[in-house]
């Protein structure tokens, strides 16, 4: 109860005041009123839906609108406010209604609007719109998408449509290139956001194409081929390209080159043919830089100079010929000052370079020919020849000679000797007291002797007779050489009997003496 008192004049009235009394208010009618009110009060961009309980068809009222519910009619939906797309907007309807001529389409039997079940729509910037019972909007308005300069968008058809008169089936792939703004399609999808790739001056983009196509240059591609493209600048890669590298460039000097070998059988940058296992040099005199095509295979990207100075000497093995052709087996001789480059399948001898032999007065080389051919003295050299150059000189060995060795002739006192053989007729000598070189037909020979000979030349002299019967020597023990005389100092009051068994004679050399055996002789 609510009491309300009138505000007296005189404060003797109070018994006259009169009493109010309110009615409790029913709540849950109040409520059934709010949710299902009589009058539908629609502003202009408003929108609810009715349902008709007799037909159990829903429709739309589109405000401005004052309606006035029936008793067989509830409100299901709204008021609402209507879709409003901002320009440079988008949004997405499922289910849309069917419109004809820009009328939507409505049954004439049940009074109910058609719907395109499963579909999608579009719908760009334009006055605000209702949806439709059984109409959804998955995306609300959205903001076009802006494709930026140097970039494009990767579309796929999911559904044969015409796009600006070009006919698209499902599964085609395209490119929209910006700058532009996308209007989207229900018809595609966009997979994919390319960027342009830049090529900086010296670099190459390496390309393949996953399908038959014709690249920026307007050459027809194969599906899998590969290519580069050399063009400084940014470069958007086509539908069916794909970027699979950026090949940086190779730098040749003047100590350093580059060796390739040919993958298939191509054309290069140079324009000359090259074919598949073909290898070859650059150089400095070719190029400054180089970038490796994809139908070559760099074998040696930094190939070291050569570098020859006068007194060396090296050579190549596998020689090129002047035709630009590669000799197997040939083999040239490069001597200094001078400086190259190994070409493809050449190689030095021994791996290194050599020094040029140079002999001292004393020294000479053993020569030995390998190919007939005619010296530097004119003389006619046959396979198996010797020969010996004494010095002083420099020689540098031809390619159809070999150094057999390099020897020093052997000075010699009066009381000293060497056994020497001759190794064409197998006769031994014995030269005394002089400076000897070996010719090319002689070899120093060693002289054999029992053991208990060899024992005693190791004994002073003095102790000869009584360790003549010991097992070894009690002195010094050095090891004789055997190339040299063999001489033995008797001693005093001694006699030594040596046996010639060539001459198949004897001699006795009475102490003190020196007693050397020949070639043939024996103690």
């Amino acid at each position: 109860f609510l009491l309300a008192f009138l505000p007296p004049t005189n404060p003797n009235t109070l018994p006259h005041t009169k009493l109010l009394r309110v009615q409790p208010v029913n709540r849950e009618s109040e409520m059934s009123s709010d949710l299902h009110p009589a009058i539908i009060r629609l502003n202009p961009t408003q929108y609810a839906h009715i349902l008709d309980n007799n037909t159990n068809v829903t429709r739309v009222l589109i405000g401005p609108l004052t309606h006035a519910r029936q008793d067989h009619e509830t409100k299901v939906f709204g008021p609402a406010d209507m879709i409003l797309v901002p320009p440079r907007h988008y949004c997405v309807v499922k289910n849309p209604v069917v419109k004809k001529e820009g009328k939507v389409v409505i049954n004439t039997e049940n009074k109910q609007v058609e719907l395109q079940y499963g579909e999608e729509e579009i719908r760009l910037e334009g006055p605000p719109f209702p949806l439709y019972p059984g109409e959804q909007m998955p995306v609300g308005p959205t903001p076009l998408r802006v494709v930026p300069p140097q970039s494009a968008l990767r579309l796929m058809a999911l559904r044969d449509h015409e796009d600006n008169g070009v006919k698209r089936v499902a599964g085609d792939e395209w490119q929209f290139i910006g700058p532009a703004t996308y209007i989207p399609r229900v018809e595609v999808k966009i997979v994919d956001t390319i960027s342009a790739e830049v090529v900086q001056p010296g670099r190459a983009l390496r390309l393949q194409a996953k399908q038959e196509l014709t690249d920026a240059l307007g050459e027809k591609r194969k599906a899998g081929e590969e290519w580069l493209h050399r063009k400084a600048g940014a470069y958007l890669p086509g539908v069916f390209e794909v970027v699979v590298e950026t090949v940086e460039p190779l730098t040749l000097t003047d100590k350093r080159a580059i060796h390739i070998r040919a993958l298939r059988t191509f054309t290069d940058e140079f324009g000359k043919q090259r074919r598949a296992g073909e290898e070859w040099l650059l150089t400095i005199d070719d190029c400054e830089t180089h970038i490796p095509d994809v139908n070559e295979e760099i074998v040696n990207p930094a190939l070291p100079l050569i570098v020859l100075t006068r007194k060396q000497y090296c050579v190549v093995l596998n020689a090129w010929d002047d035709a630009g052709r590669q000799q197997m087996g040939r083999k040239e001789l490069r001597r200094g000052e001078m400086s190259f480059f190994l070409k493809p399948g050449e190689e030095l001898e021994s791996g290194k370079v050599n020094d040029v032999l140079v002999l001292n007065d004393d020294e000479a080389l053993l020569l030995k020919a390998n190919e007939p051919f005619e010296d530097d003295q004119g003389v006619k050299r046959t396979p198996g020849d010797r020969w010996n150059i004494v010095g002083p000189c420099e020689y540098v060995p031809p390619i159809e000679v070999h150094v057999l060795k390099q020897y020093r002739s052997i000075p010699l006192d009066e009381n000293e000797g060497i056994y020497v053989r001759n190794i064409k007729t197998g006769r031994v000598e014995m030269v005394v007291g002089q400076t000897y070189l070996l010719k090319p037909d002689e070899e120093l020979w060693e002289k054999p002797l029992p053991e208990v000979v060899e024992r005693l030349l190791l004994q002073p002299s003095g102790t000869i007779l009584r360790n003549l019967e010991s097992d070894g020597p009690s002195g010094r023990a050095t090891k004789r050489d055997k190339t040299r005389v063999v001489t033995f100092r008797a001693p005093h009051n001694t006699a030594v009997q040596v046996y010639d068994y060539k001459e198949k004679s004897s001699r006795v050399t009475w102490g003190p003496g020196l007693v050397m055996l020949g070639p043939d002789e024996q103690f």
